[in-house]
């Protein structure tokens, strides 16, 4: 099991690593966003990629930091029946919904965004059809990435989740993490 955990810290400093990337991505589209305005509005010139830039951006945020929002503790959860019940039935619940939903869900969308959006966009080296836009392809790859990484966080916090049923870890209420 202690193997198992060292492999969960591990997944857990990757995911960190995504999400402090796209809190910067975050802060670099706001930035852009707000030179992009001044320019527009202040010189009444505009360009394609800067707004492309934007969005590049913020999507990649996203799909980077579905990893590290999920380790956190801080995705949406549908709390009908999870906050009325024990701590142990919720590590049953979500262990049963790391295995049965998240995993098979993220391993296929992983799977169909790289043969159904990136390999196409890929092989043709997509342009945008905006005059003066970026590459399509390099953003295209995130997709993949992003469910890859939420597969491995799913893994890590399937590992803590079953650590904790066997009485090996206690996990911190607020991140979930094993508490020393």
């Amino acid at each position: 099991m202690q193997g198992l955990l060292r492999i969960s810290k591990l997944l857990d400093r990757l995911g960190y690593r995504c999400g402090q990337l796209a809190n910067l991505m975050i802060l670099a589209s706001c930035i852009i966003s707000a030179s992009n305005a001044m320019i527009r509005y202040g010189f009444d010139w505009s360009n394609n990629w800067l707004l492309e830039l934007q969005w590049y951006l913020f999507g990649a945020a996203v799909m980077l930091g579905a990893s590290y929002t999920f380790q956190r503790n801080e995705h949406v959860r549908v709390d009908l029946i999870y906050g009325h019940v024990s701590e142990r039935k919720q590590l049953w619940i979500d262990v049963f919904g790391i295995i049965f939903f998240l995993l098979p869900a993220c391993a296929l969308f992983a799977w169909l965004a790289w043969y159904s959006l990136f390999m196409p966009s890929w092989e043709v080296l997509e342009q945008s059809s905006n005059s003066g836009g970026l590459p399509r392809y390099p953003i295209k790859i995130i997709v993949p990435i992003g469910f890859a990484l939420l597969t491995l966080q799913g893994i890590a916090e399937l590992i803590k989740r079953i650590a904790a049923l066997a009485g090996k870890v206690h996990l911190d209420s607020k991140y979930e993490r094993p508490v020393q």
